[in-house]
């Protein structure tokens, strides 16, 4: 049997959102089975905006069941049969987490007419409901209402069966078929050629812009994992935006990380919440004052500077400052942590040796300030080998003292014994503070 669904929303999410209708279809390839629609109290308020779609508002669910209340009824009928829905994973969704709010587990084999019109009827400019039906000449009596909504799917469903000529349907009821949890318009030959190795993904839209960036170190399971989920990111704008997906191969994670840290700032997709702060804002500053002295400084960031370290904030950069001034007996208007007018604040406590009266000599005040920056820079040298892309190469990511340059691959078999050889292979990268932080955590491992 197919059991075929449809249901009226408060919104788009499963998780924030609740059932306001819903319509259920029993189908037996042939003939309707039986049939049952209901309006659903959800305990919230309905949107206007769903009103204005739907129809349905606040005072006609006031007297209407919750889904708890249907819940011994709506388990009869759909206990045997295939959940079918038109981008099934809307509506299964919400039906699974209305289950969930009640106590109850549900689970079903489903079926996506979306995914099915498009391979028994490809072409189409169009695969929305409301698009096939004017194709087929199908004959919707209450478009944006559930029971409505529902025939037509039962009438669409009839059609695709009707004209499955190459077996399609059975193909994506077989247990191992992904055709249902796929995206509806996401081709499932694009899923399947996704390796099971490390390196950077992409969503696209229809257009081809990318709309999300992701690293993983099982790129295909990681991809799945997006439409399995119940994170916020998995909600129906979402999966119904995803048209293509590619993906970039990196070898390890330490690369992947690196790469798609730059290509969320590149790229600026849709999707991506984090690492899309203004990059490099503020930075640390040395200069020599006319008495010689090595002052420092924060500021923002600016091309050509010579920055030595780089924080998200001033607040960041002034901690950082204060703990090297404290630890190394630094002058605080030395730092730019006080005006320069006076001795400093430290000078009474006797925690400061008097570069700021000149009773400190600039040579031995600068000292201080050198391994002060030594302790509180990564100023080192140093380069990451690690796995490459393929056999016979490794990748390599150079961070030249204590700038990140870049990464790339070399050949296994290269006899490098220095940093400076690496800069031909190397892809020289913008550094930042997402950068550092990544950097720093891989140096912090054993």
């Amino acid at each position: 049997m197919y059991i075929v669904v449809d249901v009226e929303t408060t919104g788009g999410s499963a998780r924030y959102h609740r059932i306001i209708e819903i319509a259920i279809v029993i189908f037996d390839g042939k003939n309707v089975v039986e049939r049952f629609s209901s309006l659903v109290n959800p305990g919230v308020f309905i949107p206007a905006y769903i009103t204005a779609l739907t129809g349905i508002d606040d005072a006609m669910v006031a007297d209407a069941p919750t889904f708890e209340n249907m819940l011994p009824y709506l388990k009869r009928l759909l206990q045997d049969g295939i959940f079918v829905a038109h981008n099934v994973n809307f509506d299964y969704g919400f039906l699974k987490k209305e289950f969930e709010l009640a106590g109850e587990r549900f689970e079903m084999k489903k079926l996506c007419t979306v995914r099915l019109s498009r391979k028994i009827i490809p072409g189409l400019p169009s695969y929305a409901l409301g698009s096939l039906c004017s194709h087929l000449n199908i004959i919707n009596e209450a478009r944006h209402r559930a029971l409505g909504d529902a025939m037509a799917t039962v009438e669409l469903l009839k059609y695709l069966i009707d004209h499955d000529e190459r077996g399609i349907l059975s193909g994506s009821l077989k247990r191992n078929s992904k055709e249902a949890t796929l995206p509806a318009n996401l081709p499932k030959k694009e899923y399947e050629d996704l390796p099971e190795s490390t390196g950077v993904y992409y969503f696209l839209d229809k257009r081809g812009k990318v709309i999300y960036v992701g690293k993983a170190k099982n790129i295909k399971n990681r991809v799945m994992g997006h439409f399995t989920g119940n994170s916020a990111r998995e909600k129906r704008l979402f999966h119904e935006k995803i048209h293509h997906v590619s993906y970039e191969l990196c070898g390890n994670e330490l690369i992947a990380l690196l790469h798609e840290s730059r290509e969320i700032k590149r790229l600026w997709p849709e999707y991506n919440r984090s690492q899309k702060t203004p990059s490099t804002p503020y930075g640390l500053y040395e200069y020599y004052d006319r008495n010689g002295y090595r002052r420092l400084s924060i500021g923002k960031v600016h091309k050509g500077m010579n920055v030595l370290k780089v924080f998200r904030s001033v607040r960041e950069g002034r901690a950082v400052l204060r703990e090297l001034t404290t630890a190394f007996r630094l002058c605080p208007k030395m730092t730019g942590l006080e005006q320069p007018t006076g001795a400093c604040s430290n000078s009474g406590l006797q925690l400061c040796d008097g570069a700021c009266t000149g009773e400190e000599a600039a040579e031995a005040y600068n000292e201080k300030v050198e391994r002060a920056l030594e302790s509180g820079l990564e100023k080192g040298t140093y380069v990451f080998v690690g796995p490459g892309r393929e056999k016979g190469e490794n990748s390599v990511v150079l961070v030249e003292k204590g700038r990140y340059l870049g990464y790339g691959y070399v050949p296994e078999e290269s006899a490098i014994s220095s940093a400076e050889p690496l800069k031909d292979y190397i892809h020289y990268q913008p550094d930042n503070p997402d950068v550092r932080k990544i950097l720093t955590m891989y140096l912090r491992r054993p």
